[in-house]
């Protein structure tokens, strides 16, 4: 590491085991906060990054986390729901948006990533989405948005999510379209010599597979292959995995059809390193890596921000440091 003087400095929220941290640290920044309430992932993030995240972010006070120049974090989208439900639609309180906007509004980074589901845009009839842009952009923020599949960025996984990327002067950011290097499946997967018995399906199990396909009329052409077994009992065979899920059955991803994916596999295709310790059982791997971010993704965009924010803005804001409203549609129609 040497004396390198950091570049920028970020917060870590909603870090799960910290796959936005490896991928912002990649990128030249040093970590001066981190939230996570889930004591698995605190035991993991801990045993990785030598500190232990803080609590629930609901119960943090704004002005005691750190001054910082990025906030990230993926913020969780189960709450989404409750925004239709007769408040109008600018009541974001009860998400943990709402933690996310009281942060900036009291902190002011230069900028922020946000990581969510695809499905978030269309949420509500879209009117979610369109509240938390406005909300964003009423803070002062350029904000660009994208939906980024883990495919394009070096990990056999499909795996589709929206990054949301704020600026507070507006640079010319734009998304990466590609990371730097690519595996495969059979880079990923480890040596089936070496696998625990326990990972491998039973004899029933392996059949009714077998027997499905057949019905189906699919041959097993493709090794290696992950085989994705949807909630229709559809069999898919492809030569990527699907996206992980955190509460996804324990059977409805396998590799060949002959066994489930192993903790280290299941990193891999998040992008881990192989140096990320596991110190938690498999349930719980299983569930982090089903919520966890595709690193080398994130680390593109984290660059991508890097580089722009080192360009000269585009313009300043109006007089009343708000957007025109000619300015704020180009933003939301520019995707």
């Amino acid at each position: 590491m040497g004396h390198k003087k950091k570049k920028f400095t970020f917060i870590d929220l909603f870090a799960g085991i910290g796959g936005i941290r490896i991928a912002f640290e990649r990128a030249g920044g040093k970590c001066v906060f981190t939230s996570e309430w889930d004591k698995a992932c605190q035991d993991m993030y801990e045993a990785n990054f030598g500190e232990r995240p803080f609590g629930d972010i609901t119960k943090i006070k704004a002005e005691e986390i750190p001054d910082h120049d990025i906030l990230t974090g993926g913020f969780p989208c189960q709450a989404f729901s409750i925004i239709g439900n007769k408040l109008g639609f600018a009541d974001t309180r009860g998400t943990l948006f709402f933690d996310v906007e009281r942060i900036l509004k009291v902190k002011q980074p230069k900028a922020f990533l946000l990581e969510n589901v695809k499905q978030l845009t269309t949420h509500d009839q879209g009117r979610t989405f369109k509240v938390i842009l406005e909300r964003l952009e009423k803070l002062g923020y350029f904000v660009h948005y994208k939906v980024l599949n883990g495919l394009d960025f070096g990990v056999p996984q499909k795996r589709e999510r929206i990054m949301l990327v704020g600026f507070k002067e507006d640079h010319p950011f734009e998304f990466p379209k590609n990371g730097i290097e690519s595996k495969t499946l059979s880079d990923i997967l480890e040596p089936e010599g070496q696998i625990d018995k326990k990972h491998f399906l039973s004899d029933y199990f392996k059949a009714k597979l077998q027997a499905n396909l057949k019905e189906q009329n699919k041959t097993d052409h493709i090794r290696p292959a992950v085989w994705h077994e949807n909630k229709s009992g559809n069999i898919g065979i492809h030569p990527y995995s699907c996206a992980l899920r955190a509460n996804g059955s324990y059977n409805y991803v396998t590799v060949n059809g002959r066994r489930r994916l192993t903790p280290r596999e299941m990193l891999r295709l998040q992008g881990f390193p192989d140096t990320f310790k596991i110190i938690v059982p498999d349930t719980q791997v299983r569930k982090q890596a089903g919520n966890s971010v595709v690193v080398p993704k994130i680390e593109a965009v984290a660059r991508a921000m890097i580089f722009a924010m080192s360009q000269k803005p585009e313009q300043k804001l109006n007089q009343s440091g708000l957007f025109s409203n000619e300015q704020k549609i180009r933003r939301i129609y520019a995707h």
